[in-house]
């Protein structure tokens, strides 16, 4: 089953618990699934790769709002950003550790024959690709610069 049609179930099934907040999330969720699989230039379908990166993207914005909202001093808008954001990351796959993270980019710094900071480019640009969805840009970008400064 994909994650659209998996996104489409769980609809389904918020309905029928009459889940708010996990409804509203998964609604948003088949927006952006939809917008992408019928955007100029596309195959009319969506494959996981891009589900993946839309459900990250959605996870950042979620994040973001709660973040100024708490800012705003208006929790309940918040907490109502991060129970989404929550249920959003439901469907991502498990994240890697600091370790992991670690031994993957150590890996990728030695495929690419990187030895400096001058080569975070290569680096970035292989490791954004091969660890999509299994770490986010900006922990890997901190990663990669604290590996080629040692």
């Amino acid at each position: 089953m994909t994650l659209f049609e998996q996104v489409s179930e769980d609809i389904k099934k918020a309905m029928l618990a009459k889940d708010k907040v996990a409804l509203d999330a998964l609604r948003g969720i088949k927006k952006e699934f939809l917008e992408a699989k019928t955007a100029k230039g596309g195959d009319g379908e969506l494959h996981d790769d891009r589900a993946l990166q839309i459900l990250q993207k959605l996870v950042k914005q979620r994040k973001e709002s709660a973040e100024m909202y708490a800012a705003a001093n208006r929790p309940e808008l918040a907490d109502e950003e991060m129970a989404q954001c929550k249920i959003i990351e439901q469907y991502l796959p498990a994240m890697l550790s600091e370790e992991e993270l670690a031994a993957e980019l150590t890996k990728i710094i030695a495929a690419v024959g990187a030895t400096s900071p001058q080569d975070m480019g290569k680096v970035m640009s292989v490791a954004t690709k091969q660890l999509a969805g299994k770490a986010e840009g900006k922990a890997i970008n901190m990663k990669v610069r604290e590996l080629l400064n040692k």
